[in-house]
């Protein structure tokens, strides 16, 4: 998954984004690279294969200072395009629009033919060039950056989290998101963007947490927040993040998932606080009206990727044996991209650990359309996961947080286990109502 990071402020950016980059290695990546537009507003960009140190040491083997008080920057993990510096982003156009990326453009090909006709050169197998190529020629309109950004995302089909700049706007970043998570920290005299909050702990703790159709344009002094359909400005909260900088950084543990082999009973413990007494289990942690839902499910359907979707085959087999409860599991990409026949007195239960990964989001999102045209009152959603401000918790009826900590680890642990231990609790609730 690539990760973005990306600020505008009173002073040098470069080492802020740079540690934003080593806060998402954990996401994977084959390459990393970063751009900066100087004080005399030039656009400068370094990038680099391998560890996020080897673009440190490509920095420091400069000539000249690479500095900037506006910039971008990325980790990469390929897929359109093989690993290589070429490919790494941020692509630039003409020396001039900087965009980074996470997602994809399904439709780039057609675009990619579209632009090479009007005269654009490619350097890269990647499908961001096209996003690129296609902010630049909006912006021969009106030079306008907000709005060739709003024109331009009405001809991407796909998915993308986007960090934009551009040397005649230096005092100005664009973010837009759809499908792929993309926060907003603020500061004081300052914002930033990145993927995930952790790339952004160091300097602030206030966050945005932008959603699907939102193109936000930064200035050192403020944010204001569009909808891509519209136009029209939206209002996003400001909510302060529970998580410090202590919560993600290594201690005295050897690796992160080290670390949180370690951290899961006290996650177990937070996961269950609140949620039990000495005899029963509170079915109302699931919400409200969850004891009113319960009576009427007849049978069971979870969907999640990865470690949550074993997490959900776990649950399969505690559901058929233990209370005789019809039980599907199913990956959420495969869900998503078929026909399927939703019965009534269904309970969807959607498992993620971040909240935003997109085959999980899009499943419900389309669990929810068919709801609406069927007009299916005994189809309910309950979400399990581990981020209170996510996309997942917004969308679904019912939400469970697990209160895991944050989970950096490629390999999950803490998740993992807070999942069974809240199935396990849905488990317990069905049977007593």
């Amino acid at each position: 998954m690539c990760g973005i990071v990306g600020g505008i402020a009173e002073r040098n950016v470069s080492p802020i984004l740079m540690e934003g980059l080593r806060r998402l290695e954990y996401r994977g990546y084959d390459s990393s690279g970063m751009a900066l537009l100087d004080d005399i507003n030039e656009l400068h960009r370094v990038r680099s294969l391998g560890k996020i140190q080897q673009l440190q040491d490509k920095v420091d083997q400069l000539n000249a200072p690479f500095t900037g008080r506006i910039g971008i920057a990325h980790t990469r993990w390929a897929t359109h395009g093989i690993p290589s510096e070429n490919n790494a982003h941020p692509h630039i156009c003409n020396n001039q629009v900087a965009v980074v990326h996470n997602g994809i453009i399904e439709n780039y090909q057609s675009l990619k033919q579209k632009q090479l006709a009007q005269g654009y050169r490619f350097t890269s197998e990647t499908d961001t060039e096209v996003v690129a190529h296609e902010i630049h020629a909006e912006l021969q309109q009106d030079n306008d950056l907000l709005q060739a950004v709003l024109r331009s995302l009405k001809v991407f089909d796909g998915a993308y989290a986007l960090g934009v700049m551009d040397k005649s706007h230096p005092d100005m970043l664009v973010a837009a998101r759809k499908g792929s998570p993309l926060v907003i920290g603020i500061g004081i005299g300052e914002h930033f963007i990145a993927s995930d909050v952790s790339a952004l702990l160091p300097v602030t703790q206030n966050f945005i947490f932008l959603e699907d159709g939102d193109v936000a344009k930064l200035t050192r002094d403020k944010v204001e927040i569009y909808s891509a359909a519209t136009g029209e400005v939206v209002e996003r909260p400001v909510k302060q993040s529970s998580l410090n900088i202590t919560s993600v950084e290594l201690g005295e543990h050897r690796h992160y998932m080290h670390k949180e082999i370690f951290e899961q009973p006290q996650a177990v413990i937070d996961t269950l606080e609140g949620r039990i007494t000495q005899d029963q289990v509170l079915v109302s942690s699931f919400g409200p009206k969850a004891e009113q839902i319960f009576k009427t499910v007849e049978q069971i359907h979870i969907i999640a990727c990865g470690t949550s979707y074993h997490a959900g085959m776990v649950t399969k087999y505690w559901m058929e044996d233990i209370i005789g409860l019809p039980c599907q599991v199913e990956v959420a990409s495969e869900f998503r991209y078929r026909n399927p026949v939703i019965l009534n007195n269904t309970l969807f239960v959607m498992i993620s650990q971040s909240g935003e990964t997109a085959d999980t989001l899009a499943a419900l999102h389309q669990i929810n359309h068919y709801r609406k045209v069927h007009d299916l009152d005994g189809i309910t959603s309950l979400s399990i996961c581990n981020v209170a401000e996510s996309s997942l918790t917004r969308d679904a009826d019912m939400t469970y947080l697990t209160h895991a900590g944050p989970e950096i680890g490629v390999a999950s642990t803490k998740s993992f286990t807070t999942q069974l231990v809240v199935l396990a609790l849905l488990l317990t609730s069905l049977g007593k109502v």
